[in-house]
């Protein structure tokens, strides 16, 4: 049986597509979707089950996997096979995540899975921008109760053009790399990297995003329309109960509202909240507290919220007590451990981050390896986030999503920021050990002025802040928050970071919980997250002012040469002999890259002092070493042969060649030893290649005056009359070829003759 095939297909504006197609694969999912663009084709399928899990929240996984085989290749490993996430593959996943998790009902509880497949691969088609359309069209047409379709879409601009899902080729020339996520009505995400643009630029840029969205969302309905829109399956929702509502709101609200005006610190307050809470559970019996005890939890946080927004939007004040526009005390230190190679602490509030970081050689960089994507990092950070930075204890499984999501986030902040021509492959390490909102920006500052403190010379110093965003819809009043905690995160309608340096924005990322933020309330948040930056990057430069001059003593110096291509065998020597044994007598680390262009190679030498590394390029010195024929130069005896002496040229050590006994001087020689002995130190003459041994010829002779009355040696005649005839008396010219001929008769003839 032939399926019966539904397909709608998105016209980009510069002669591209994207096309949504289903029923063909995956029929027994809920939902599936194939979405292709070029020869990029992904697989989308949604599944939710039918029974609502005993939690109180959504248990939704989103799965982004990249399969080898979409772009002919064999994964790595020695099973050669598909294994855990890449840190790209899991980044996606938390965009995906961010935009569908708000638009589920809140008392939607039931397990649910979307799972995104690369299954072919385009190198001009980025896989990752087209994922949140692939998750949303599959919803689409399955019965799980979803608000409005969405999608996500990439932007850049290159040569002042914004381009909507751009190629590598094309980001590479782009200004700005941002990834939009939104429904037709709002934008709900935002995440992205920058060349220090304006906060109106990066408006504009989601603007010119949004409209290619609504584009998409409205192929997604218009695919379920013709595929035949399911009913909204029916699920048991959360029981309410207006009159316990108003109850727990009336025995919390006001006790709430004055334990968030006291402007306690954070566990004081969560102390004083939970306080509360128990005391409201006290007014219930055993038995009413095990029929309605999760609606008691709930409206209390309720009632918590709204007293929380209530305080900023009614008195400007916060739970800390600071004012809208505030930002909590900051203390910052470098150099505080004495082995790293650069480090640095930042504290702001009740957040606190210690950034290290490390130098090395290209044999250091964080290695890609993914279907859509191969290649390498010079430059990364890795963000570390412990239980007990929140006063947690709890087992460590592993590198979270969170932590691959911040530690992104804040290496897109800053690499900009390193110069093209670090020599150096540079590993900033966060370790957040205090968190009390935006540990992710604290990570940013502090990468900043360990970075300085190591000796990379940075362009500008970055820094970074979070910002929120309380709103009330009947009333019209909005509050923006500068430098949020983390219960202002939860409590509020928008989380958003910036990072820049004083001249514009290097990074962002956005979660909008409200629907149809204005774009001037938008443009508003982010001039005040300016000041903020601007305020913290005082507090850096005042602690560091400009990068250290020269790496810390203690930290590897490096140093790049280039050489001719036909040197790099001499230098990595039979078997790797010479650089090895160079390494371990300079204390060094040598690695040699060739230059795909140009394919000189490109030494890279690493070590502490310079000592070592002016040895190691002594010996480069000595390998590229090339007399010039006519000069004059100083050499050394190195090895005593009977038919001359090897000598090595002193300004080049271990550059060799032969001194032949004939050249040693104008008398005969019959010892070399009379004339030169080990360790001798004299000047010799190039005549460069000898035509006759072809190989490299110098003399000390002729440097040397003839002795007097010296005759030399008539040359040797090589004529064939002095020989003796020549070659005809002797050679095969004389033979006689019929001769020759009758001597290769079989035996039996010569005989018959």
């Amino acid at each position: 049986m032939i399926p019966q095939v539904f397909k709608e297909v998105i016209d980009l504006g510069d002669g591209r597509e994207i096309s949504i197609e289903t029923g063909k694969l995956a029929k027994q999912a809920h939902g599936s979707v194939v979405v292709q663009s070029g020869k990029c084709m992904l697989l989308c399928t949604v599944v939710s089950n039918y029974q609502q899990s005993d939690v109180d929240f959504l248990p939704l996984t989103v799965d982004y996997r990249e399969k080898f085989a979409a772009s002919g290749r064999y994964p790595g490993g020695f099973f050669k096979r598909e294994a855990r996430p890449s840190d790209g593959e899991v980044l996606t996943m938390r965009l995906v995540d961010r935009v569908l998790r708000p638009l589920f009902p809140k008392d939607y509880h039931a397990e649910t899975q979307v799972m995104v497949q690369l299954m072919s691969h385009d190198e001009n088609v980025m896989p990752d921008a087209m994922a949140g359309l692939a998750a949303s069209a599959a919803i689409q047409l399955s019965d799980i109760p979803f608000e409005t379709p969405i999608s996500e879409a990439r932007v850049g601009r290159v040569n002042g053009e914004f381009i909507i899902n751009p190629t590598r080729a094309q980001l590479l020339e782009s200004d700005i790399d941002m990834m939009i996520g939104a429904s037709a009505d709002s934008v709900m995400m935002v995440e992205g990297e920058m060349n220090e643009i304006s906060e109106e630029e990066m408006t504009e840029a989601i603007k010119f995003a949004h409209e290619a969205i609504k584009v998409q969302c409205a192929a997604q309905i218009k695919l379920a329309e013709a595929f035949g829109k399911k009913e909204t399956r029916e699920y048991e929702p959360e029981s309410e109960d207006e009159e316990l509502e108003k109850k727990i709101h009336d025995l919390t609200y006001d006790k709430v509202y004055a334990v968030a005006r006291a402007a306690s610190a954070k566990h004081e307050r969560s102390a004083a909240f939970e306080a509360i809470k128990e005391e409201v559970k006290a007014t219930f019996t055993e038995e009413e507290l095990a029929d309605y005890g999760g609606m008691v939890s709930k409206y209390f946080y309720k009632a918590e919220k709204k007293a929380v927004r209530d305080l900023t939007l009614n008195e400007g004040l916060r739970l800390d007590g600071r004012k809208t526009d505030e930002i909590r005390p900051i203390w910052c230190e470098v150099d505080y451990l004495p082995s790293t190679h650069g480090s640095s602490i930042f504290t702001r509030g009740e957040t606190q981050a210690l950034a290290t970081v490390t130098l090395g050689t290209s044999r250091e960089a964080n290695q890609i390896d993914m279907p859509s994507f191969e290649g390498e990092e010079r430059f990364y950070l890795h963000y570390n986030f412990p239980p007990f930075s929140t006063g947690e204890a709890r087992p460590l499984r592993g590198t979270s999503r969170r932590e691959v999501g911040h530690g992104n986030l804040a290496q897109r902040a800053l690499k900009g920021m390193v110069p093209e021509d670090c020599p150096y492959t540079v590993r900033v390490v966060s370790e957040i050990l205090e968190s009390n909102g935006s540990s992710s920006m604290a990570t940013v500052c502090a990468g900043t002025m360990a970075l300085m403190d190591a000796g990379v010379q940075m362009k500008k110093p970055v820094s970074g802040i979070a910002m929120g965003l309380i709103t009330d819809t009947e009333t019209g009043k909005y509050a923006v928050l500068s430098d949020i905690l983390g219960d202002e995160d939860h409590l509020g309608d928008m989380d958003f970071k910036v990072t820049g340096t004083a001249d514009g924005i290097t990074a962002c990322q956005m979660d909008i919980k409200v629907k149809g933020l204005s774009y001037e309330i938008l443009v508003k948040a982010l001039k005040q997250a300016r000041d903020g930056r601007l305020h913290i990057l005082g507090k850096i430069t005042d602690t560091i002012a400009k990068p250290n001059a020269t790496v810390k003593d203690h930290a590897p110096t490096m140093v790049t040469r280039r050489i001719p291509n036909e040197f790099i065998g001499a230098l990595i020597g039979p078997g790797g002999k010479v650089i090895q044994e160079l390494q371990k007598e300079t204390d060094t680390t040598i690695v040699i890259n060739e230059d795909p262009i140009t394919e000189e190679g490109i030494v890279e030498i690493l070590g502490v002092g310079n000592k070592g590394i002016d040895a190691v390029l002594a010996k480069i010195d000595s390998l590229m070493f090339k007399p010039t024929v006519g000069n004059t130069y100083e050499v050394k005896v190195i090895k005593m042969l009977d038919f001359g002496a090897v000598v090595e040229y002193t300004e080049a050590p271990g550059n060799e060649v032969l001194l032949h006994v004939s050249e040693l001087a104008w008398e005969r020689t019959e010892n070399v030893s009379d004339v030169v002995n080990m360790g001798d130190v004299f000047e010799v003459k190039y005549f460069g290649v000898d035509p006759k041994t072809r190989k490299e010829k110098v003399s000390r002779k002729a440097i040397l005056p003839k002795p007097e009355g010296y005759v030399a040696r008539p040359p040797r005649d090589n004529s064939r009359d002095s020989r003796g005839g020549g070659r005809d008396n002797r050679g095969r010219d004389n033979r006689g070829r019929d001769n020759r001929r009758d001597d290769r008769r079989p035996r039996e003839d010569r005989k018959e003759d």
